[in-house]
C-alpha cells in the first residue's frame, strides 16, 4: 500500500534521536523477541551511542511525525525499523525505495527468524546471498545476506 503521507528527510540528532530509540526498540520487541528484552535494552545503547550517530539515517514521517527511519553505511542498510503501529502503510517500502534510488544497490542482514522482514524483503526483489549462524554478537541466532540491485 503506498501512503502519500509519508515523507522523508535526513536525520536529525538534536531532534530525531529519542524518538527513533523508541521506533527502533518497539520494534525490536516485536520482530526480535528470540533476542529477549534484557538484551535490547542494552542494543539500545549501542543505537543511541554508535548506531544512529554514523550512519547515514533517513526518516520516514507520517503526517509530519516521525514513523520509522533507514540507516545506512555505504550501501548497506545497517537497519530499518517502522513502528509496530505505523507498520502495513507502505513506510517501509517508502525507505527502501529513496535508499535504493539513492545508493543504486543495498545489500543487508535480516535474522532469518523474522518471518515478516524476510518476507518484506523478499517482496521487494532482494536476494539471498548467504547465511551464517550467529549474529554480529556471536549468539545463535541465523541471520541472511541479502541483496537488491536498483
Amino acid at each position: 500500500m503506498e501512503n502519500e503521507n509519508v515523507t522523508i528527510r535526513p536525520y536529525e540528532a538534536a531532534t530525531d534521536l529519542e524518538k527513533l530509540s523508541k521506533i527502533w526498540f518497539d520494534a525490536s520487541l516485536k520482530a526480535h523477541p528470540f533476542i529477549g528484552e534484557p538484551r535490547l535494552v542494552e542494543q539500545r545503547r549501542l543505537i543511541e551511542e554508535e548506531y544512529l550517530p554514523k550512519a547515514e539515517t533517513s526518516v520516514a514521517c507520517l503526517n509530519g511525525e516521525a514513523a520509522g527511519f533507514i540507516s545506512l553505511l555505504g550501501s548497506f542498510v545497517g537497519g530499518i525499523f517502522v513502528a509496530p503501529d505505523r507498520q502495513g502503510l507502505g513506510i517501509g517500502r517508502r525507505l527502501i525505495s529513496h535508499a535504493l534510488e539513492r545508493k543504486g544497490e543495498l545489500s543487508l542482514e535480516v535474522y532469518t527468524a523474522n518471518e515478516q522482514a524476510v518476507r518484506f524483503y523478499a517482496t521487494l526483489g532482494f536476494q539471498e546471498m548467504s547465511r551464517r549462524d550467529v549474529d554480529d554478537f556471536g549468539l545463535p541466532f541465523p541471520n541472511a545476506a541479502l541483496f537488491l540491485k536498483g
